[in-house]
């Protein structure tokens, strides 16, 4: 599907199918396609199909790299054909297991929030922020949609607001501020035959919709291309003249941070880091009709594993772990002296 095709011409059905397909052909990227298959299946009707797609992710022999957003979008689901138990169960699962991905939080706080759990949806929320931003200098741009979720519930709460809510107001830069967007008198101008109140909810309608568009067009993460200790060693065997690009493990590592700082040194946003595999690698290489050999390839495939949802943004979430895999936090690895 093009990014461009209106969304009243997708056949999500159709889209769906195509992704499990693709999925089938590129094993390594099946959880990032297999929740997108679930989405236009969920969008199409068919939830019960796109909690049977969940399902088969979590029953994955292999393991999932970010399991928890996974369960989030199935309680998601589940609520919303009729399976309140269940779903209930999974969102205390997850707020239980404390994800570091703020999007799992988002997901099941927006579900509590659609079905009226207003109080509930505020704590969950809470949490998030709570465990992601605490002692954080500038909020990632994955954890703003906590933010403003928080304040969107607090609002119709009619709570005070604390800090997180006027950090969120800080970080909002449309037109029209986050109280007004969040106005829970704003639905009543829809049933008003004031112009007034018409042309001024068109205008709160714009705000938003250029605050979904700037976040649709963010570019793809400006990937740095990490190569496991195993996977270069193979690499290597099978393509010795790629050395002169990395001499050595150690090197390698160190390569990649430095030239992450740098980057952000310069007001470059949206960093991230890929992993490589050799098998993959000689697909995309076969599929450009070159040879792996060829290092110009390499910038290459960190951009298409990167728009292929596979890049990890850079730096990590406080307490996260490191980018390179060696199991120890960030700020205790690369991030030393950061």
């Amino acid at each position: 599907m093009r990014p461009d095709t209106p969304a009243e011409n997708v056949d999500h059905t159709a889209e769906a199918a195509r992704l499990e397909r693709t999925a089938g052909l590129y094993p390594e990227d099946a959880e990032v396609l297999l929740v997108r298959a679930a989405a236009h299946l969920e969008l199409s009707g068919d939830r019960p199909s796109a909690t049977k797609l969940y399902d088969r992710l979590l029953s994955s022999p292999d393991g999932l790299e970010n399991p928890s957003l996974v369960r989030a979008l199935k309680a998601s689901n589940l609520w919303e054909y009729g399976h309140e138990a269940e779903a209930r169960a999974i969102i205390e699962g997850v707020r239980t297991t404390a994800p570091r991905d703020p999007a799992a939080w988002v997901i099941v706080a927006e579900a509590l929030e659609a079905h009226d759990e207003l109080e509930a949806a505020q704590e969950t929320f809470t949490e998030g922020a709570r465990l992601l931003l605490t002692d954080v200098a500038e909020p990632p741009y994955a954890t703003h949609p906590l933010l403003y979720g928080r304040h969107r519930v607090r609002r119709m709460l009619g709570a005070p607001h604390d800090d997180w809510d006027r950090l969120a107001d800080t970080l909002h830069s449309m037109p029209v501020s986050l109280d007004e967007l969040h106005d829970p008198k704003r639905v009543w101008s829809l049933g008003s035959d004031d112009p007034a109140d018409l042309e001024a909810e068109i205008s709160r309608l714009r705000a938003e919709l250029g605050a979904y568009r700037e976040a649709l067009s963010r570019p793809f993460p400006v990937a740095m291309l990490h190569w496991p200790a195993d996977e270069l060693t193979e690499l290597l065997e099978a393509y010795p003249v790629l050395s002169a690009e990395y001499p050595s493990y150690e090197e390698h590592l160190t390569t990649i941070e430095a030239a992450l700082r740098e980057l952000a040194s310069s007001g470059t946003p949206n960093l991230g880091v890929v992993r490589g595999t050799v098998p993959s690698y000689e697909a995309f290489a076969a599929s450009e009709g070159a040879s792996p050999s060829d290092a110009t390839l390499l910038p290459q495939y960190a951009t298409t594993l990167a728009a292929r949802g596979r890049a990890v943004a850079w730096p990590p979430q406080r307490g996260a772990g490191c980018w390179c895999g060696s199991g120890r936090a960030y700020g205790e690895c690369h991030g030393t002296g950061a």
